[in-house]
Parts: structure tokens; C-alpha cells; sequence
């Protein structure tokens, strides 16, 4: 072909390019900016506002431990408050995976002070529960009001949900990327939305900055020996992502059991009394609160010390009875404690450093529960450095093909099967 006509057709091309497509392309990247930054101050905001009074929570429970005793109490006010006042948003994460999925209506606003305030009570008092949950439908029921504020279309309330859902995530852990990916990865498994991928990124990346702006910090967890790899470790490293896949199989399971269980107490207020009553007698038997509320020190602990072998399974079944019953909260923060431990306690068998290996659990039960193994890639990144980036990937991968076709989140649906030889269900079991 002439150099003449490669270059008239490059040069048409380029004209196309700028007269059909830049222009659109450059409004829509304006549109998102300015959206993306209101929406990001917003819930990296209410993110701060959240971990701060969290923090007192905490504090205040671990100077006065009478306060555990009124937990079934404190149960009933969650169930009463959710029952008059929150039947539309009770789904909680569910309900935006729904939306996402096929939009109906906008969320309520008052899913956000209700989850607040539930969240809040649950760690006060004494509940094993974490906080993802909170921030990101605190972001979602803050983002989907844009769409009556300024009359979006359908296609652009997806994008605000996600912005909204991506910004709760990235601000609550100091994770802008792992969030970002979050919002574009949690509603379908095996599928990435990248249509929103600009304005996710860009909402989830300020909603950071605001939340530290307001001095907020997160915790930071460090692995102090990263081996070199090679072909056993490579193996050793998908063997524990196997194990940790397993583990998030087994808190899906009995976290939907125990759900089943509590529902066949016809009146919902009820379940969090007599939930609370059960978490109150297995914590005093265990004498200690190390397994209730975040459980951030046993995580920390977990990268500088051998974990037992108990440590993750009481958090696993205590999370799932918390969330079970209808107490509020979030999964996440939890699953770094259960992967962390187990992590940890693997190095028993497993020649890794504990260190390793509780960083990988972090992130690989996530993963696996989740569906989300690049936000957890990601996440791994983020937190713990690129050196032991490959051991992360292969703990995540491995844990999200052998979690199986269940998940923490019930209403998420299969885009595409973990495996060609697994049947595939159009939403999780």
C-alpha cells in the first residue's frame, strides 16, 4: 500500500476521532470529575465521622466490659429500629448488588444513619462485626440521592452506585485502589465493569484524601520476611490459598445456616435479643475479648507471632452468629482476622514465614468470600508491598477458584463460572 494512502487514512482517522468521539468523551470526563469529587468529599466525610466514633466505641467497651452484659438489649433496640423504620434496607449490601443489577428504585437515605447507628451499637456492646458493610452502604444510600438530585438516567445511576459503593470501601481502609476495583467487581462474578472505571477510580481516590484529611489514620501492617520464589513456594503458596478458599467456603456456609436459623423466629426484633444472650454466654466462657468487636490487635498479633489453631474458628463462628442474629456491621474486617490467624497458625506446617502467610489469609479469605480476587490483589499491594505481590496473587486466586460457587453477599450473580466444569447458578448459593 502507498505511503500516501497510510497516511490519509491515518490522518482521517485522527480528524474522526476528534470530531465524532473526543469531544463526547471529554464532557463525560468533566461530568464524572466534578461528580466524583462532590461524591467523594461526601462519603470520605461521613467515612471519618464513622471511624472516629467507632474508635470511641471500642475504647469505651474495653474500659467498661459491664457494658457486654446489655448486649441482648441492644440487640432489641437494632431489631426494632430495622423493623419499623428499615424494612426497605435491612438487605443491607444485598440490596445495592440488586440495584446494580436491576435498578427499581433509589435507595432510601435512611439506610445510612440506620447502619451508622446499628454499627455503632453492635461494637459497643460487644458484637464481633466489621465495618466494610457500613461505609459502603453508607456510600451507596449517599450516591444513589444524586440520581433524584440531578435526574440522572439509568446508565449513569449504575455509575453513581458503584462511585458511592467504591468510595465507602476505599475511605474506610485506606485502600483508594482495592476500593476502586471493589465497586467494578462485586456485583457479578467473574465480570469487570469497565465502563465506570474512570469516575470509580477518581470518586475512590478522593473519598481517601477526605477521609485523611480529617486525620483520620488506618492501621498498617508490615511483613518483615518475604523468601524469594521459586517452584515450592510457588506450590506451597496455592496450597494455602486452597485452605483459605475453604475457610471463606465454611463462613459463607454457616453464616447463611445460621441466617436460616435465626429467620425461623418469626419476629425479627427477637433474633438479635436471643442472639445476644447466646454471644454473651460464649464470651464468658472464653474469659477474654479478643475475639469481639474488629479484633485489630489479634490481627497485628498475627504477623509478629505464631497464631493457635482455635483462634480463627472462634472468630469465624462468633462473626457469623453476630451477623446471622441481625446484629450490623460488616463481614470484611473479620475475614482479615480469620485469614490473618489461620495464616499464621499455617506456618506450623506450612515453611513460609508467619508474617507471609498471615498477610496472604489477610487478603485471600476475602477473596474467596467476596468473589473479589483483584480488589483483593490489589488490597494486598496496597497494604503490604509489591515484594510480596506474587505470593498475594496466588493466595487470592487460589482461594476465589476453591471458595466454589457461595459468597458472603447472596444476591451476587454469576457472569461467568469459576470453571468450565462448574454448573453455573445465575446467583450464588
Amino acid at each position: 500500500m502507498p505511503v500516501k494512502n497510510i497516511t490519509e487514512g491515518f490522518l482521517l482517522s485522527i480528524k474522526t476521532f476528534i470530531k465524532r468521539d473526543f469531544g463526547l468523551l471529554l464532557i463525560s470526563s468533566i461530568k464524572w470529575l466534578f461528580a466524583s469529587a462532590l461524591l467523594g468529599g461526601i462519603i470520605g466525610s461521613a467515612s471519618a465521622l464513622f471511624l472516629s466514633t467507632l474508635n470511641w466505641a471500642t475504647d469505651y467497651r474495653e474500659q467498661h466490659l459491664w457494658i457486654i452484659a446489655f448486649l441482648p438489649l441492644a440487640g432489641v433496640v437494632i431489631g426494632l429500629a430495622y423493623h419499623y423504620w428499615g424494612t426497605a434496607v435491612v438487605k443491607g449490601n444485598n440490596l445495592l448488588i440488586e440495584e446494580l443489577q436491576s435498578p427499581k428504585k433509589v435507595i432510601p437515605i435512611i439506610m445510612a444513619p440506620l447502619i451508622f447507628a446499628g454499627t455503632i451499637i453492635t461494637h459497643l456492646f460487644g458484637g464481633s462485626a466489621g465495618r466494610e458493610g457500613t461505609a459502603v452502604q453508607i456510600g451507596g444510600a449517599f450516591a444513589d440521592q444524586f440520581t433524584k438530585l440531578f435526574q440522572l438516567k439509568a446508565r449513569d445511576r449504575k455509575v453513581i452506585l458503584i462511585c458511592g459503593i467504591s468510595a465507602g470501601f476505599a475511605s474506610v481502609f485506606g485502600t483508594p485502589l482495592a476500593g476502586a476495583v471493589f465497586g467494578l467487581e462485586v456485583f457479578v462474578v467473574g465480570t469487570l465493569t469497565y465502563s465506570s472505571i474512570l469516575p470509580s477510580f477518581i470518586t475512590a481516590v478522593i473519598a481517601d484524601y477526605a477521609c485523611k484529611a480529617w486525620g483520620v489514620g488506618h492501621t498498617h501492617y508490615a511483613i518483615s520476611s518475604i523468601p524469594q520464589m521459586d517452584w515450592v513456594n510457588l506450590l506451597l503458596s496455592l496450597g494455602a490459598g486452597i485452605l483459605f478458599g475453604l475457610a471463606a467456603r465454611s463462613f459463607s456456609a454457616l453464616n447463611h445456616a445460621l441466617s436460616s436459623l435465626f429467620a425461623k423466629i418469626k419476629y425479627p426484633p427477637l433474633r438479635p435479643f436471643i442472639g445476644g444472650i447466646i454471644l454473651i454466654a460464649i464470651i464468658y466462657l472464653i474469659g477474654n475479648t479478643r475475639y469481639i468487636g474488629l479484633g485489630i490487635p489479634v490481627i497485628s498479633e498475627a504477623f509478629t507471632q505464631q497464631e493457635a489453631y482455635y483462634t480463627f474458628a472462634i472468630k469465624l463462628f462468633l462473626t457469623a452468629l453476630t451477623l446471622s442474629a441481625g446484629f450490623k456491621g460488616g463481614e470484611v474486617t473479620p475475614l482479615f482476622f480469620i485469614g490473618a490467624t489461620l495464616g499464621s497458625f499455617l506456618s506450623f506446617f506450612i515453611p513460609l514465614p508467619f508474617g507471609l502467610l498471615a498477610g496472604m489469609g489477610f487478603v485471600a479469605v476475602f477473596a474467596g468470600a467476596a468473589n473479589t480476587p483483584l480488589t483483593c490483589i490489589f488490597m494486598g499491594v496496597e497494604l503490604f508491598g509489591t515484594a510480596s505481590g506474587i505470593y498475594i496473587a496466588l493466595a487470592c486466586v487460589a482461594a476465589y477458584l476453591f471458595s466454589g460457587h457461595t459468597g458472603i453477599y447472596k444476591s451476587q450473580a454469576i457472569g461467568v463460572p469459576k470453571h468450565l466444569l462448574l454448573k453455573r447458578h445465575q446467583f450464588l448459593r
